[in-house]
């Protein structure tokens, strides 16, 4: 089947997501689909392009009003899935439902094309509460039209287990995880007085890392005694550097405890880098406050990169691939800090080794999700 994997954006070599999205495309061409893949880039003159497996589709020019023609012109995919004979159209949702998406699928639909649309995270309002202005714009403009974009497609993507999502039908599965891209991590060597921590994000108010730095603080301050270190790998903005209305400020918070020392800032890393920094690393820090965003059941990419590499984790929502697992902590939905001695006795007692964390997300392939998906889709009458 020819299938059209449709983005509202570009791809970055260091983007969690961007990896998320090849290893989707090569699930799926891993069950025998031909899969082109429809991006929107600004290329390196200033010219913004909505693109075909890297070759231009549509130029929308440079300036304003390029940037303007790109969020209503859609007419160029229709075509070229008319063209080309596409069968299917897998989107990821930018949160971009408008008239014009609209039309975009409506007419999918109309030359029988099936479609889906995936929300990566749902509910997903509360994530913009004290971004800027013109963010919060659009998504009024998303609430408005999105019931009738979900409407215009077959069935909503999820990763959560929600049967319906803005009166569509879902396709619950889980993220999946590639596990011939991943390093398993060599060794896990026995306690001896050290432990390296390692959170790995475009770092955001709902990952919380702000409590894992203030339990680290209050480990301290109670005369704990391991050499311990927190490694966040991955952007972080001054927003969460600094107070906001969400949490204490990373670096407010290492003054407060005098963990300069302790909390170790890597920029965005990938490749070798990367896997380095997991081989140091002992335990791995998930996310710790999705209730900050009004989100309870998730099933994030960053829980089965741990597993996959081979490493335990902590983390506070609801997970059923990993709930039920040896190697997980489950640290309380809400803004206390974390409970660094729990993790340390954790740790200590723990015997699985890399390769038997691992082997517990066999079935988490992107392959079979995304059989799951088109199975589902490709079902409906």
């Amino acid at each position: 089947m020819k299938i059209l994997f449709l983005i509202y954006h570009g791809f970055s070599e260091s983007s969690g997501i961007s990896k998320k999205i090849h290893y989707q495309i090569n699930g799926l061409r891993a069950l025998g689909h031909e899969v082109h893949e429809c991006t929107y880039d600004i290329l390196p003159d200033g010219t913004r392009a909505r693109r075909i497996d890297g070759q231009t589709l549509q130029n929308y020019g440079k300036g304003r009003l390029a940037a303007l023609r790109k969020r209503y012109s859609y007419r160029a995919v229709v075509d070229y899935a008319v063209r080309t004979g596409v069968e299917f159209v897998y989107a990821r949702s930018f949160h971009n439902a408008n008239p014009f998406t609209i039309r975009m699928f409506r007419a999918f639909r109309r030359i029988g094309i099936r479609s889906v649309i995936e929300i990566p995270t749902y509910p997903y309002d509360q994530e913009y509460v004290g971004f800027p202005w013109k963010d919060r714009f659009q998504l009024s403009i998303d609430q408005f039209f999105r019931r009738s974009l979900a409407k215009a497609t077959d069935y909503i993507v999820t990763f959560t287990e929600c049967s319906e999502i803005f009166g569509q039908q879902t396709l619950c599965i889980s993220n999946g995880i590639e596990l011939e891209s991943i390093p398993l991590k060599k060794q896990r060597p026995q306690f001896t007085g050290t432990l390296h921590f390692i959170g790995v994000a475009e770092v955001h108010y709902w990952h919380g890392f702000d409590r894992f730095i203030a339990g680290l603080g209050e480990y301290y301050k109670k005369g704990g005694k391991a050499n311990l270190f927190f490694h966040i790998v991955g952007e972080v903005e001054s927003s969460e550097m600094f107070d906001s209305i969400h949490a204490n400020g990373f670096q407010t918070l290492i003054r407060r405890y005098n963990l300069q020392e302790r909390v170790i800032f890597h920029g965005q890393q990938f490749g070798e880098a990367l896997t380095e920094l997991f081989e140091l690393s002992d335990f791995g820090v998930g996310s710790l406050a999705r209730h900050r965003s009004g989100i309870t059941t998730i099933k994030t990419l960053k829980n089965r990169e741990y597993a996959a590499r081979g490493i335990p984790f902590i983390y506070s929502e609801t997970d059923s691939d990993f709930d039920h697992q040896p190697y997980i902590i489950k640290a309380p939905a809400d803004e206390s800090p974390i409970d660094i001695q729990q993790i340390i006795d954790f740790h200590n007692e723990l015997q699985l080794a890399p390769t038997d964390i691992r082997s517990t997300i066999n079935k988490l392939s992107w392959k079979n999700q995304m059989e799951c998906v088109i199975k589902g889709a490709m079902g409906k009458g």
